[in-house]
């Protein structure tokens, strides 16, 4: 064969596997609403970017009529690419060939390029669209799944791992998108779920739905699994590359900062009548961030889940940071067991990948209740506690309003590390509020008088007292639990001066194997 042939059948061996499971598969696939494996990878990367690896790879078994049906490539597209010119790896799983199932060789060519993205220090994106473990190939498709979990594993908190779920992940596949640090789900026809809905049925006698069972809303809604849940393909894929604008490559590098149009010192003077006279009356805490980040954008995570809490990210004159904000529009903003569990996640990270952390406080504590304290509350609360403890990056909090009790203590408090603690004039920084502590602290005096009348004077006039010294920032203030009490309209200026002056700042942990989280 001459030089000529031979890159002939090159150039048709690779036509021969960007087919993946043939014209028909694709056709269907597309029938179905969902684009092929390197369609996706080639409307997320920069265009002319990516380098495909191991194109050639098939699988190895000859069980149950495999040896005679195979294709190039094996179920998964891998390589390396670029988006907005940074290097990211990525592996897209391709339903076109045997349902997307994994087999031996597809996981290795998917641990390959983990590999690499560790060694170089860079992100691993993974498109996931599968039917799970190639049953045919038995405990070696299950080693497979088990050799990318440890890759998962030590990738955690080194390299920012981000899971595109676009179709069927089922069983032991959702376990890597579940070790990665952001899932984003499909609402249209993407599913997550360890057992389907004939298992279901079959074992606990419950008639479910695949949406209902593990759908986008599902995840994204009620487990708090999934971080955001796209409308299409197209808007997940945005997402990704919107998502990495905010994260560095790698855990050694800084979070990447970009030219700020918006001028730093931009007053928002709505911000001096935002907070309601009533202190128990709701508003919007995201009224509040859109007016202090750059050019009013927030990248919002886990917006169904939770929502008495806020996290997400922005920027503040060019620099990425991670946003956490109790939320008065939901349970009044208090803390219970997903708020907690949803603004941990958040925080640690952010503080794995260099991201400062800016905290808008309104709390007026944790959620009473037996089922709160039976579901763990302590362990849960302690874990968002644990996260701002622990983190060692800059960190930022502005109180709002209401700061009460052990949830004062656990929202980036100045004795949790917080770098630099404001307040607004209308901040109330207390154990609790005053009906509740006046019902306390003049529990025995209010027993002993008998008019309703005069009770209600009494209390009104003990309420005013506590209100009077309490009610306000300055007392921490005067401790020094509070490094200023700003003008709220001047919040974005204070933030960016903070940021910049502590940027450089140096912090670390006792030398360990790792923390006993309170898991």
């Amino acid at each position: 064969m001459s030089s000529q042939d031979k890159v002939k059948e090159l150039i048709k061996l690779r036509e021969t596997a960007r087919l993946g499971g043939g014209l028909d598969k694709i056709a269907k696939q597309h029938e179905q609403g969902k684009y092929t494996a390197r369609e996706r990878i080639e409307k997320l990367l920069d265009e002319g970017s990516f380098e495909e690896y191991d194109m050639f790879v098939t699988h190895r078994c000859t069980d149950f009529g495999l040896g005679d049906k195979k294709f190039l490539g094996d179920g998964v597209v891998t390589g390396r690419g670029t988006i907005d010119g940074r290097i990211v790896y990525v592996f897209s799983q391709d339903f076109t060939v045997f349902g997307g199932s994994l087999s031996e060789t597809f996981a290795q060519k998917i641990c390959k390029i983990m590999d690499q993205a560790l060694k170089v220090g860079a992100p691993v994106i993974g498109i996931n669209d599968s039917g799970g473990a190639r049953i045919q190939e038995g405990v070696n498709s299950l080693a497979g799944y088990a050799e990318i979990f440890q890759r998962n594993i030590m990738a955690s908190g080194v390299i920012p791992q981000i899971s595109a779920i676009f179709g069927p992940c089922a069983g032991g596949a959702v376990y890597s998108p579940a070790l990665t640090d952001v899932i984003i789900m499909n609402e249209q026809n993407s599913y997550m779920f360890v057992t389907g809905p004939k298992v279901t049925k079959a074992v606990t006698g419950e008639d479910i739905s695949v949406a209902d069972l593990g759908g986008a809303d599902v995840h994204t809604g009620k487990s708090g699994v999934a971080h955001f849940k796209a409308e299409s393909e197209d808007e997940g894929l945005m997402l990704i590359r919107k998502l990495l604008e905010y994260l560095p490559q790698n855990n050694l590098e800084e979070p990447p900062v970009t030219v700020n149009t918006d001028p730093i010192e931009r007053k928002a003077d709505e911000l001096n009548e935002i907070i309601p006279d009533k202190s128990n009356k709701p508003y919007d805490v995201k009224d509040i961030i859109y007016r202090v980040v750059d050019n009013e954008e927030f990248l919002e995570m886990h917006r169904h889940y939770a929502k008495n809490i806020v996290v997400g990210f922005a920027k503040f004159n060019g620099m990425p940071v991670g946003i956490v904000a109790n939320q008065p529009m939901f349970l009044a903003g208090v803390l219970d067991i997903e708020a907690s569990r949803k603004a941990a996640r958040f925080v640690r990270f952010c503080d794995c990948f260099n991201v400062p952390i800016v905290t808008f406080v309104d709390v007026p504590g944790f959620l009473p209740g037996s089922a709160q304290e039976h579901g763990g509350i302590i362990s849960n609360g302690a874990k968002l506690l644990f996260a701002y403890g622990e983190a060692t990056v800059p960190k930022i909090t502005v109180t709002l309003r209401k700061s009460y009790g052990g949830a004062h203590d656990v929202m980036s408090s100045k004795q949790l590390r917080g770098d630099v603690n404001y307040a607004w004039p209308t901040a109330e920084i207390a154990v609790m509020g005053a009906k509740g502590a006046i019902e306390i602290l003049e529990g025995r005096a209010m027993s002993q008088i008998n008019d309703p009348k005069e009770l209600a004077e009494f209390m009104a006039l003990k309420e005013r007292e506590y209100i009077d010294k309490f009610a306000n920032p300055y007392v921490a203030a005067r401790f020094g639990y509070i490094d200023d009490v700003i003008e709220p309209r001047n919040t974005r200026f204070r933030v960016i001066r903070a940021l910049q002056t502590i940027a450089t700042k140096k912090d670390s942990n006792p030398p360990r194997k790792h923390s006993n989280l309170p898991l």
